[in-house]
């Protein structure tokens, strides 16, 4: 190997290793950062520093390691004011997370009541399905968030049959599955009535909702769904 050859290499390898020695460690970004102070924040209900992040245009769509935005977040802790801030702000109702829930579809399923209410005002979308292929009303139906369910049978766009992966329409949910006491699940098979399902959809066996009604011995619905015209 000639001498220029050698001389070459051994200044090639010093630069390479002086590189890698003035390597810096990655940082977090700015955005990295805030997204991880918001959280925080939406944790310990700091009401100023969610508004600083507002106010400073912060994403409303960035996602924790659990695909939750900060609307969602503030979701899944009921933190009402909280959640009003970031819709009024434009977040997204429909945004999912990594369980397939919106804020929208996690309010209707428990019972979250006045958040339904600002997400239907603020475009929710009665597409977007959960990880069962349901409605925010299905699962509202099956565990007796009467209010829920008359909060969301206000549109009457809103699709009371449609029928999940189950097999299952929101009242065949009541029938089969329905939680929260009697009182709540006739309540409930009033108010679907009332808006209009059809009373005869039957699951993935053929069974009505009627026939479930009867083997439960639940005997006001059973008079609610044979007027309605359920066989």
């Amino acid at each position: 190997m000639s001498l220029s050859l050698t001389r070459s290499l051994v200044t090639l390898s010093l630069l390479v290793l002086a590189s890698g020695c003035n390597a810096q460690p990655q940082k977090l970004t700015p955005m990295d950062k805030t997204s991880k102070d918001i959280f925080l924040a939406i944790e310990n209900s700091d009401i100023n520093e969610i508004k600083r992040f507002i106010d400073q245009k912060g994403s409303l769509e960035v996602k924790n390691k659990k695909g939750q935005t900060p609307l969602m977040a503030a979701t899944y802790e009921n933190a009402i004011s909280i959640a009003k801030l970031f819709i009024d702000a434009g977040a997204n109702v429909n945004t999912q997370d990594d369980m397939a829930n919106s804020p929208f579809l996690y309010a209707g399923a428990s019972g979250y009541t006045e958040i339904v209410k600002m997400c239907v005002k603020n475009g929710a979308d009665y597409k977007i399905y959960n990880r069962f292929g349901g409605t925010a009303l299905i699962p509202a139906c099956e565990k007796g968030h009467v209010e829920t369910v008359i909060e969301l049978l206000k549109d009457k766009k809103f699709p009371i049959d449609h029928v999940n992966n189950l097999g299952w329409t929101a009242l065949m949910e009541v029938m089969v599955i329905g939680k929260g006491g009697i009182e709540k699940q006739t309540s409930i098979t009033k108010l679907l009535i009332d808006a209009g399902c059809n009373v005869n959809i039957p699951d993935k066996e053929g069974i009505t909702a009627l026939t479930h009604a009867r083997r439960n011995g639940y005997k006001d619905i059973i008079k609610l769904l044979e007027k309605a015209g359920a066989h």
